[in-house]
């Protein structure tokens, strides 16, 4: 029985994080859902940065102190160690729902894109950005990366081992396009309200600062072998120093680990 509610937990806590990725495509885009980034009666300048920033803010903290491997080896003292996971999950989950549910708007336009080819070619990039963020979570282990592997493990009794991914599609041309994803799918916009730049300025801010810790933890936990990694290929844009496209060396066998 401990088994199966364990199990349980993490398919559920899966579930909502899957439904709050589906909001936050409409809550970016204006579309489909009922409150999205610019709708909502507006409030003044200076609260709406206050509020905005302050939720942004705790997502961004829970988000970086429940990564952290001191964090986990301390709370998986308290709960199952396959629940971990899903309970970062749950919680991240949470609080982005109570963030966009909460987010003040500020509709002012600070540029708009007029001409309908360019904005249509705007929307379906952001839209191919949310693609790349899922096709990266697939690339690396989505399943592990959002808690379903390890309660399922437990669930039928086997042991749980870190999984490496082998360095093909797109981690051949940057080490990040999953946070890469996220910011053209945050960035593109024919219409780009102030609420809207605030949005993707702090979460902007995030990804950078958080890729530092990521990739500290990396470092930490397989040494040279991700340096050498981190050498090769680039953080985040596929472009040499002279412009052009990088295009990735053929390494056989070679592999790295997403934290």
């Amino acid at each position: 029985m401990k088994r199966m509610s364990i199990f349980v937990f993490g398919v559920l806590s899966y579930v909502t994080f899957f439904l709050t990725f589906c909001y936050a495509m409409g809550f970016v885009g204006g579309v489909v859902v009922p409150k999205d980034i610019n709708s909502g009666t507006p409030a003044p300048l200076g609260e709406a940065i206050l509020i905005n920033s302050l939720m942004l803010s705790v997502f961004v903290i829970q988000h970086t102190v429940m990564a952290r491997p001191a964090f986990k080896k301390w709370f998986t003292q308290w709960v199952p160690r396959p629940m971990e996971r899903s309970i970062f999950v749950l919680t991240a989950s949470g609080i982005l729902a109570f963030t966009f549910w909460q987010w003040r708007p500020l509709p002012d336009v600070v540029w708009q894109v007029s001409a309908p080819a360019m904005a249509y070619a705007l929307m379906g990039m952001s839209w191919m950005g949310w693609g790349m963020v899922l096709m990266s979570s697939f690339l690396i282990n989505h399943f592990d990366l959002f808690g379903l592997r390890q309660v399922w493990l437990q669930l039928v009794n086997r042991a749980y081992t870190t999984s490496a991914f082998r360095l093909t599609s797109l981690y051949k041309f940057v080490r990040h396009p999953l946070m890469l994803g996220f910011l053209i799918a945050f960035w593109s916009t024919p219409v780009m309200t102030e609420g809207h730049l605030l949005f993707a300025v702090l979460t902007t801010g995030y990804i950078l600062m958080g890729i530092q810790f990521e990739e500290r933890d990396i470092i930490r936990e397989h040494g040279d072998a991700y340096r050498r990694y981190r050498e090769e290929v680039p953080m985040l844009l596929p472009y040499k120093g002279d412009g052009s496209i990088r295009m990735p060396m053929p390494r056989s066998g070679a592999t790295a680990k997403q934290g």
